[in-house]
């Protein structure tokens, strides 16, 4: 796009030069080169006002927040089949790049929406009702070291921002709810760059209120009763809450489920039927029954959704996350432990975490996402992922620099505030503009004449001067003339001719029209020229 446009500037600048032009339309090489030399000449005015001139926040021109259709990816409820339908998406959600430390494939899990109310098929933030809320602090203790990473996220026309789970530092105008989901406070409408830090071992929350508890342990009606059947005969055996959801782990580790992206559709009692007949589905299916399974057996549960692992470009040292890494997870509040990650699909399917999902399916649907996601290591690939680098690198410092980026980058070079960035924008245009113009001075000057018919009136201005009358650096050939011929009464007529003769070619008719410095008005010129002699003016004007 910005090719696009500067091509675009540069033929109307040399448009504009062709047919502004005094004598003739200029022919198109001319045109071209003198644009490109008038953009060439800009460019360092446009990189200083670009770095230096103050920036406000959000953008100068936009749509409004409810414009456009929504984009593609996770949502803010979670349905049987609402993620598998991502999965030959190509679309890219965000893109990563790790400061200090990379974790493994198996940590690198990246927090959206979180899910605790649940109506026996769609699961959603809360309930619709006003009397689960809970105000309480968000508590996060970290017991390891703290991940620093930068995200360039694609607009999502949501509030949440992607972050490594968990986070513990976010952007300045984000917070972190107690589900531990980072909002901003306005919608994300287009492209940002945010930096956050994250631990991926930690203690989150480990006292659970009434009001938590209770939100969490909730279950609609009588649906799935299966279900609730198993969890309250693993209670009854005298099974912890630990040992209950090791249990399920091991049902789903060892007996025939089959994670695919084409399971088969569930009817009344969802859970039921996926946990004892079909046993086939796709990560919201594992987590969805894992979770009513939890809370069943009386263990606060919730759902968890985002993306999982990545896509490395080796190139610009980042990971892609696409709409086809999005994927949902459990989480369970044990006692002394607070909230803790369960990821159902990982005992079904470890190289869905390890690797990537395409190692995980069955190999006909693989096939199916590779060729929707055109992945692989040929020379396509690799244009592929170059053209991505270009790309974030040219939003990274060119789109994204904003407010904090410019104040980190001035802060470096000792500006700090509006103000000093204001002088020192003022002090290097000014050097510029000067600069520019002495060196244009010292071009005009240093450059021999070539204009032909400038360059006789030069010799004949020359011939005047040595007879001590001199022209004005100022003086026009009409204000020369009428100085001249003051001057030398007697050779009035000749000076006239003369002057009448240049202002003829030099003015009313095109230059063009004089080739190689040859045409008969020219050539008659230069004789003029050749045949005057100055004589003595009467006085010295």
């Amino acid at each position: 796009m910005v090719l696009w446009l500067v091509a675009g500037v540069w033929l109307i600048t040399a448009t504009l030069l062709s047919i502004s032009h005094p004598q003739s339309v200029l022919p198109f090489k001319i045109s071209i080169r003198r644009s490109a030399i008038l953009l060439l000449q800009a460019a360092p005015l446009m990189v200083i006002f670009f770095i230096l001139f103050p920036r406000i926040p959000g953008p100068l021109w936009g749509l409004p927040s409810d414009a456009g259709a929504a984009k593609s990816g996770l949502s803010e409820s979670m349905s049987p089949g609402d993620i598998s339908h991502l999965a030959l998406s190509n679309e890219i959600a965000f893109r990563v790049r790790f400061i200090n430390e990379t974790p493994p494939p198996a940590q690198r899990y990246w927090r959206g929406p979180v899910f605790e109310y649940f109506d026996g098929r769609t699961w959603t933030p809360a309930s619709p009702r006003g009397d689960d809320r809970d105000n309480s602090n968000v508590n996060i203790r970290a017991l390891g070291n703290r991940i620093d990473y930068e995200i360039t996220m694609e607009p999502i026309r949501q509030k949440w921002l992607y972050t490594l789970d968990l986070p513990m530092i976010v952007p300045p105008d984000a917070h972190i709810t107690q589900t531990g989901v980072v909002k901003a406070r306005k919608k994300i409408i287009e492209r940002r760059l945010y930096q956050a830090s994250s631990v991926i071992q930690y203690e989150f929350n480990p006292n659970l209120s009434t009001i938590a508890r209770k939100r969490n342990l909730r279950l609609p009606g009588t649906i799935n009763p299966r279900t609730r059947e198993l969890a309250l005969k693993w209670r009854n055996d005298g099974l912890n809450d630990a040992e209950i959801v090791q249990k399920i782990l091991t049902i789903f580790r060892e007996e025939d489920y089959i994670y695919s992206l084409q399971p088969p559709l569930l009817k009344q009692h969802p859970v039921d039927e996926f946990l004892f007949d079909t046993r086939k589905g796709f990560c919201e299916h594992f987590a969805s029954s894992f979770t009513f399974l939890m809370r069943a057996a009386g263990i606060p549960s919730r759902i968890v959704t985002g993306y999982q692992g990545g896509e490395f470009n080796r190139l610009g040292g980042y990971f892609i996350l696409r709409q086809s890494d999005a994927h949902a997870w459990s989480e369970v509040w044990l006692e002394n432990r607070g909230w803790v990650r369960i990821d159902p699909t990982a005992a079904v399917s470890p190289l869905r975490i390890e690797l990537n999902m395409q190692s995980a399916i069955p190999v006909s649907e693989a096939m199916a996402m590779a060729i929707a996601r055109r992945t692989g290591e040929g020379l396509l690939y690799t244009l592929k992922m170059r053209w991505d680098w270009v790309n974030n690198s040219w939003y990274r410092w060119v789109l994204a620099y904003g407010p904090e980026l410019q104040n980190t980058l001035m802060e470096k070079f000792g500006l700090k505030g509006w103000g000093q960035m204001i002088l020192a924008l003022t002090l290097l245009v000014s050097a510029f503009l000067g600069g520019l113009g002495l060196f244009l001075i010292w071009q005009i000057r240093r450059k021999p004449v070539s204009d032909p018919v400038l360059k006789v009136w030069l010799e004949f201005s020359h011939k005047m001067s040595k007879s001590g009358l001199f022209r004005l650096p100022h003086e026009g050939p009409v204000n020369y003339r009428n100085r001249l011929t003051a001057a030398l009464p007697d050779q009035a007529g000749e000076i006239n001719k003369i002057a009448e003769v240049y202002l003829g070619l030099r003015y009313g008719q095109p230059l063009l029209q004089i080739q190689d410095g040859k045409s008969e008005a020219l050539e008659s010129f230069r004789k003029l020229v050749q045949r005057f002699k100055p004589g003595s003016p009467i006085s010295h004007l």
